[in-house]
């Protein structure tokens, strides 16, 4: 097989993954908190033995667009959004993660979970409780949250030490092995934030990968028969 099919095939297995992560934004267009991903391309140069370099087109990598995203406002006491940096810090099954999305409720222990259950935390990393009697819940701009007057926790907003080293663990979950405060960074009850995807351009990109796509494919597919031409004008 000829270096151009190697170097094409490489090209057209990270167009694949470029096109799943284009449409899985896209269907996150209405997820409320969602970051949009793209795919990053590298090359990757190997000499060859008595011949040319062979350069590869590698989709390996992935990177998260953190830009801040519109606001919807719901009314509700428990939704929260985030104005600036900075994620909300909730406790899952496999331990603390980050989430820009910030739809909240009491559980029956009066704990403030996320619809999948899972713990909002303060400022200390411990659950946020709320009494079932206490009413007029209200939250301030530096995240101090109070009921009937008094305070009742100070919910904690994160950011990671190093962005780079921020995972995606799926859905609006992530990970990261250091996190630190956020500064500069406030809070709005009666609002969430919305998907940070762009429809309009999404779908341009998943246009422009799937002609890129098809024109790999076209040269494939010339190759093979100008390959399947030379055997049978040698095997004559």
């Amino acid at each position: 097989m000829e270096a151009g099919i190697y170097t094409t095939l490489t090209r057209q297995s990270g167009l694949m993954r470029e096109m799943q992560v284009v449409a899985h934004n896209i269907a996150n267009i209405s997820t409320t908190g969602f970051r949009r991903e793209g795919v990053v391309f590298s090359e990757y140069v190997k000499r060859m033995e008595g011949g040319p370099s062979l350069s590869m087109a590698l989709g390996n990598a992935r990177h998260m667009d953190l830009r801040q995203a519109g606001l919807s406002q719901t009314g509700g006491t428990f939704d929260f959004a985030i104005q600036g940096e900075g994620f909300f810090l909730i406790e899952t099954p496999q331990g603390q993660a980050l989430t820009r999305a910030g739809s909240f409720m009491p559980n029956a222990e009066g704990e403030l979970v996320n619809p999948d259950e899972h713990r909002l935390l303060d400022a200390g990393g411990a659950p946020i409780f709320v009494p079932p009697d206490v009413t007029g819940v209200a939250l301030s701009p530096d995240g101090t949250l109070s009921g009937n007057g008094q305070p009742l926790a100070q919910i904690g907003l994160w950011q990671p030490s190093d962005p780079l080293k921020m995972t995606h663990a799926g859905g609006t979950i992530f990970t990261s092995e250091a996190v630190e405060p956020a500064e500069a960074t406030t809070l709005l009850q009666g609002f969430v934030e919305e998907s940070n995807v762009n429809p309009i351009s999404e779908i341009a990109r998943m246009i422009e990968v799937q002609r890129a796509y098809e024109m790999g494919q076209g040269f494939l597919e010339k190759e093979d028969e100008r390959m399947r031409g030379v055997i049978q004008t040698l095997g004559r």
